[in-house]
């Protein structure tokens, strides 16, 4: 089997590539820039460095030319988060792995994309970020029926690698402070990126245990008090997230496009509980595991 795993230097397709190839899946690394440190790594643990872009699809025929699999993350411009970047770039792969035969599509979408979102309150009155969600849901809708033998479309809850670094969702909490607009009742599904790995390397060498579904993944539900208690005690620091409304987040640092996106989830959650993927027999870390193996 040969994987063309989209994304491969970033966080979901680089979990996925190094979860193929601890099980000895030959993986094609598609990359921008073979020459960068990340892509360099890759090869070193023995993946094929291809090089394309998601805007060039004789690139990505190419790329996925005698691929088995492909592993799908198209991103958005995040210089123009209206446009159409994340559709198209989405309708390039899906087109091009059909046009190379490709018989195995596993796809990253996110948690909530299609029906739960559209059910949600709120959406009939136009409250939430209409395009942000059709344009999950569009590409996933792109993959159901692209015709491939074997598909499966993930759908992650939050990363919990999103607090390694300055995130939308949570500003640089270096000083100690998480900003956070969520509320103290809030419960988010938190998903470490090697379990989204795990999960799509599954797909791709078990196809029929997760052929044709779409897999809410999550492996634990936290609210931002307690995911501060929890960095307190690894890390021996002082962690806080005061709970604020999402406009007093804001005067803290809070970007002000992501109040949407924090009131949609305070007020209707989303979809993803740990023991979805836990039935199907996917592993799953909680956040105190994550945090002492990272932080420790």
């Amino acid at each position: 089997m040969v994987v063309l795993v989209i994304g491969a230097t970033g966080k979901q397709g680089g979990a996925t590539a190094r979860a193929l190839l601890d099980r000895g899946v030959a993986v094609r690394a598609l990359v921008r820039d073979p020459g960068a440190d990340a892509a360099l790594a890759l090869g070193e643990r023995g993946a094929e460095l291809v090089r394309g872009d998601l805007d060039d699809p004789a690139t990505l025929l190419a790329a996925a030319e005698g691929a088995d699999g492909v592993f799908s993350i198209p991103w958005p411009d995040l210089t123009d988060l209206q446009g159409d970047a994340e559709l198209r770039r989405g309708r390039n792969v899906v087109e091009a792995a059909r046009a190379a035969g490709v018989s195995h599509l596993v796809h990253s979408s996110v948690s909530g994309a299609g029906d739960f979102h559209r059910n949600q309150p709120g959406w009939a009155e136009g409250r939430w970020d209409r395009h942000y969600w059709e344009s999950k849901a569009g590409v996933d809708e792109l993959v159901r029926s692209g015709g491939f033998a074997h598909w499966t479309i993930l759908l992650p809850g939050t990363f919990m690698e999103n607090l390694l670094e300055r995130s939308y969702l949570f500003g640089d909490w270096s000083s100690g402070t998480i900003v956070t607009g969520f509320a103290e009742d809030t419960r988010i599904p938190w998903i470490a990126v090697d379990d989204i790995g795990q999960a799509a390397a599954t797909a791709f060498t078990d196809p029929g245990r997760l052929d044709g579904m779409d897999v809410e993944l999550a492996g634990d539900l936290r609210t931002m008090t307690e995911v501060a208690v929890i960095l307190s005690e690894v890390t021996g620091r002082t962690i806080t997230a005061p709970v604020r409304t999402p406009q007093e987040a804001i005067e803290h640092g809070l970007l002000p496009f992501m109040v949407n996106v924090v009131e949609r989830i305070n007020e209707n959650g989303s979809p993803a509980r740990p023991e979805i993927p836990q039935a199907l027999g996917l592993p799953t870390t909680d956040f105190r595991t994550w945090a002492r193996r990272t932080f420790s």
